[in-house]
């Protein structure tokens, strides 16, 4: 049997237009992933943060080409990332409770001298410093936790006392600078492996394994569900009180952890530099979308609310400004923060309203 001309030219067309369908489908559907994934991105509430990262980052390095050189994204960018880093994610777990931690500054300070003391005074060996310190934090952080659940004392108030004692504490240990000289101490800010400091290493260990924590395991969920609504935690059977005092825990350990980064960095035992940390650590978190009220914050929020206060604060520097301007500029941006996420989240409520109420005819009863 022989195909008709016309027959072969409908077959031939055919063949031609089912690959440009499949083309077209394609490309519909990452059209449609694409817009999906700008909507996202769009709705999530570290993208402004980011934003604001990128633009300073860019305007600082444009004043001064040697803001962005490798050597001062080691060093001070990377070790201040590292400190404010971690603080902040540490607080991040009191403040997703409900709660807050006003002492994570003093206790930075306290850990940089007691570990310093403990290492050149006490002589005990590095490892074993390192060990005791962070227990010791962690265990502040039970204190501080067992206070609030067991005998119901506000978090303000019970780490506002930490935040008067350590603040005393360290200048009763160590009234003159401790001078460090083991050499493993001070490569926690001083070495690098593959061209990175060891002490932003430590930040992207911990910084990961909250990230998994809160958002990849149940019991993660179930610090925001305190935060969000602690009635409802509770009768769905969430052990409130063993959440709570974890958060604290966590948050101890972190100050614990930038105190030996900073007493490396400083090669000695001091509290001089670290005067206000607690209040970089709480405008990171909320920079970054941890609302104070509780139940919401990401940990990528976290640390890109730190960046931005570390690229600015070093970027003042960097460009000649005044210091006495930094605590303004990070006022402003805490508050612009505040009012976009404030404005973010009330788009999202409408949107949401309206998902879930259709639109009526008009003068149509429900």
């Amino acid at each position: 049997m022989i195909d008709s001309p016309t027959a072969n030219e409908d077959a031939h067309m055919d063949s031609e237009t089912e690959p440009q369908g499949v083309a077209a489908s394609a490309q519909s559907a990452s059209a449609g992933a694409g817009a999906r994934l700008a909507r996202r991105m769009i709705d999530s509430p570290e993208i402004g943060i980011i934003i604001a990262l990128i633009i300073a980052f860019v305007v600082f390095s444009l004043k001064n080409p040697l803001f962005a050189s490798v050597s001062d994204l080691q060093s001070p960018l990377g070790i201040d990332l590292a400190g404010f880093g971690i603080l902040a994610i540490g607080e991040s777990f009191a403040i997703i409770t409900g709660g807050i931690d006003l002492s994570v500054g003093s206790l930075v300070a306290f850990f940089c001298v007691f570990s310093a003391w403990l290492n050149v005074t006490a002589h005990i060996p590095v490892v074993l410093t390192f060990i005791l310190t962070i227990a010791i934090g962690a265990l502040w952080g039970l204190w501080h936790g067992m206070l609030i659940t067991r005998l119901g004392v506000a978090p303000f108030v019970v780490t506002l006392v930490t935040f008067i004692f350590a603040a005393g504490a360290d200048e009763a240990i160590a009234p003159n600078p401790i001078s460090i000289s083991s050499g493993t101490f001070l490569a926690v800010a001083s070495s690098k492996v593959l061209g990175v400091p060891i002490a932003v290493i430590i930040f992207v260990v911990i910084g990961v394994a909250a990230w998994v924590f809160l958002e990849r395991t149940y019991m993660g969920r179930q610090l925001y569900a305190v935060g969000g609504n602690r009635e409802a935690a509770r009768l769905s059977g969430i052990r409130i009180d063993r959440r709570v005092v974890l958060a604290y825990v966590v948050s101890g350990a972190c100050a614990a952890v930038v105190g030996l980064i900073e007493a490396s960095r400083l090669t000695s035992g001091t509290a001089d530099s670290v005067s206000g940390w607690e209040l970089i650590a709480i405008a990171s978190c909320v920079i970054g979308g941890v609302s104070l009220v509780g139940g919401q914050g990401r940990v990528i929020g976290v640390v890109a609310g730190a960046a931005l206060l570390v690229v600015l604060r070093d970027g003042l520097v960097a460009v000649n400004v005044n210091a006495y301007y930094q605590s303004m500029v990070v006022g402003v941006v805490l508050l612009i923060a505040i009012v976009i996420d404030r404005l973010r989240v009330r788009r999202l409520e409408s949107s949401a309203r309206r998902a879930i109420r259709p639109d009526r005819e008009p003068g149509q009863v429900s």
